[in-house]
């Protein structure tokens, strides 16, 4: 009788602790914040030529001598980019442009702070004649994937001109909330600002229709954009075709959170020394209304360090680009990455 009550307090107990630890991880992963950021990378690719990508020049024999020492140190400095994004702790979500192709992204996740993480990465290859693609690089222990596409970014007038797909993903946070990502890098302005926006519309059109969509089958859907779009939160593309309004906008459906920095005159990328914004994060709305998840700041941030910089004769400061032509100057990227924060 004895070793029978022994053993049924020992039961108890052994349940009571499990229970308590199973509260304990409910109420941490109810608190849990989370970093989403997305950073453009600046061609980084493998040493390899391959077949029907117009990528030679990254290559040891070709115009950049890109060379092993060259890729691990860009593949280092990346790391410690998205590690010193989140202080205490690595970002839960990334999205990236300008990546090759999966094994880049698996080399990078394995570098440095990162290999901490035990980042997944998700990538599409796209038909951009360079081969650089959208990617993502995520968090399991944070962000369950369920799902993802490419999103093909056609044009009717030009169908030879060759872009990036739009990166689709959906997934579930510990607690169950579900978010929609969609990692962008849109056409250039090479060619002049004016004769290529029509194609920066285009592309935030085919995003508008894929997210009112989502939005159709769940009015409340978390719809998280990010990406180069190469234009800023002002320009057409963005503020009337993606209809993404500043953070003041009441009535918003979806907000870009990169509205203040661009107010204040800063920007993601210097152009001539002058900061651009092109570099967007944008939201829906729901995800400023104080119910689960919700933005800190109700803004966006753009992330730089004096390691990350360069300033030239003339006292103007730049992004620390890896090339300027085929000139080495072994910068990390010629973007800043922008981050959210997000907390319940």
């Amino acid at each position: 009788m004895i070793q029978f009550k022994t053993i049924t307090r020992i039961l108890f107990v052994t349940s009571l602790i499990l229970v308590l630890e199973s509260c304990s991880s409910f109420r941490n992963a109810a608190r849990r914040n989370m970093t989403v950021a997305f950073y453009n990378v600046e061609n980084l690719f493998d040493l390899e030529d391959a077949p029907g990508k117009a990528d030679e020049e990254f290559t040891p024999e070709g115009e950049k001598k890109w060379s092993r020492e060259r890729y691990e140190q860009k593949l280092e400095d990346i790391a410690r980019v998205i590690s010193a994004l989140n202080e205490g702790d690595l970002p839960e979500i990334v999205g990236l442009s300008e990546v090759e192709n999966e094994q880049v992204l698996t080399d990078l996740t394995r570098t440095g702070l990162l290999s901490n993480g035990k980042y997944k990465v998700i990538h599409h290859e796209s038909p951009d004649f360079r081969g650089i693609d959208c990617a993502l690089i995520y968090r399991p222990a944070e962000f369950k994937v369920l799902e993802h596409t490419a999103i093909p970014v056609r044009f009717e007038d030009d169908p030879d001109y060759k872009t990036r797909d739009i990166l689709y993903v959906k997934g579930r946070t510990r607690n169950w909330e579900q978010f929609h990502i969609f990692v962008n890098h849109w056409p250039s302005r090479i060619g002049g600002v004016e004769q290529t926006k029509p194609k920066r519309k285009k592309a935030a059109a085919i995003l508008k229709s894929k997210i009112d969509s989502v939005m159709q089958k769940k009015p409340r859907a978390h719809i998280i954009v990010m990406g180069d779009m190469n234009d800023e939160p002002t320009n057409e593309s963005l503020l009337e075709v993606l209809n993404a309004q500043p953070p003041s906008n009441q009535n918003a459906e979806l907000v870009n959170l990169m509205f203040p920095a661009d107010k204040e005159e800063r920007g993601s990328y210097n152009f001539r020394g002058n900061w651009n914004m092109l570099d967007n994060i944008v939201v829906s709305s729901n995800l400023l209304d104080n119910k689960g998840f919700e933005v800190m700041g109700d803004q966006g941030f753009i992330f730089y360090q004096d390691w990350m910089e360069f300033t030239n004769d003339e006292g103007v400061m730049y992004p620390n680009r890896t090339y300027g032509g085929p000139n080495y100057y072994g910068g990390v990227s010629d973007h800043f990455p922008v981050y959210i924060r997000l907390r319940r």
